[in-house]
């Protein structure tokens, strides 16, 4: 290889190029991979090029190899398994392969960056998806609470983070990769830097103001957040 992608963009043009060429093998061109997947001959791989070519070949002779190999022997389960669970086997392992070499060339990005990586894989549709028919599930209304800070902020309308006591981590400074995969915890809307948005003390869900009714002049004044859920259980206790 000639030089290996650096960015979390290379990386992912790189990605999106193995990810096609399997495709392809594993759908438009699955009679001629099966046929290639003879039992009779020795450990089989299903690789993907980053020139959207898919090979079956032998693995690499070389220790270690140069990138992370995919799946070893796909061919000696094939006539012993029903052929479209074969191929979901193969998919399930072509997928974790994807996603081996991407995070092989990631291995220097930084924790938003790999985050911005994977998040930009998770938007495509798995091969196991694909072979399967499944279609993906979508997100639910829900904030997620690995995509914030370990520490409560307050956002004004122009996205910028004003800190509430706690300082936020400064491994958190870019502030659309944190908060890409959060949700209102009232009307489901996504995560956008352009709007206002306030963070529950209590348990960390994130709200469009205009949905709890709080403006950016009005959280100023706010020392600890409670959002509307964790006002009533209060309520009841």
């Amino acid at each position: 290889m000639s030089s290996s992608p650096r960015t979390v963009e290379e990386i992912f043009k790189d990605y999106s190029a193995r990810r096609s060429a399997l495709v392809r093998a594993l759908t438009s061109d699955v009679d001629d991979f099966y046929s290639l997947c003879d039992p009779e001959k020795e450990n089989l791989c299903l690789y993907g090029h980053p020139t959207e070519s898919w090979e079956v070949t032998l693995p690499a002779e070389e220790v270690p190899p140069e990138l992370p190999e995919p799946a070893l022997g796909i061919n000696f389960a094939r006539d012993g398994m029903n052929r479209k669970d074969w191929l979901s086997l193969v998919a399930v392992h072509s997928d974790c392969w994807l996603l081996s070499v991407a995070f092989y060339f990631g291995a220097r990005l930084n924790r938003n960056e790999r985050k911005r990586l994977f998040s930009l894989i998770n938007e495509l549709p798995s091969l196991f998806d694909i072979v399967t028919g499944r279609k993906p599930v979508k997100d639910k209304p829900s904030v997620d609470s690995g995509s914030k800070s370990r520490n409560s902020t307050k956002r004004s309308i122009d996205g910028q983070a004003k800190s509430t006591p706690k300082l936020l981590d400064e491994n958190f400074v870019d502030d659309e990769d944190e908060h890409g995969d959060t949700f209102c915890g009232t009307c489901g809307g996504r995560y956008n830097p352009d709007e206002f948005w306030i963070g529950c003390d209590i348990c960390e869900g994130w709200y469009h103001g205009k949905c709890v009714k709080i403006t950016p002049a009005k959280a100023e004044s706010i020392k600890q957040y409670k959002c509307p859920s964790c006002t009533t259980k209060k309520g009841r206790q």
